[in-house]
């Protein structure tokens, strides 16, 4: 039997959320210096792009480099 989500630990719900919350986005605003608390109302914030972060590939280049360096630790290596 398998075990329900709302019983999974709490870094196994951890996900990309498409909204933020009020702070969250005050605080991506305050970084990018979009916002300042005394200058600015907490209401009516402008929009805030959130986009998932995901992992590149690998280029060919760097595929390469690391083929010849295995290449290289082989060839130093008597047998």
């Amino acid at each position: 039997m398998s075990v329900d989500r709302s019983l999974k630990s709490a870094s196994a719900l951890t996900r990309h959320r498409n909204v933020l919350s009020r702070a969250e986005r005050l605080e991506l605003l305050e970084d990018e210096g979009n916002w300042s608390p005394e200058k600015d109302s907490v209401f009516g914030l402008t929009k805030v792009a959130h986009r998932k972060s995901g992992a590149g590939k690998k280029s060919k280049k760097a595929a390469e480099e690391k083929v010849a360096e295995t290449e290289e630790k082989t060839e130093e290596t008597p047998e």
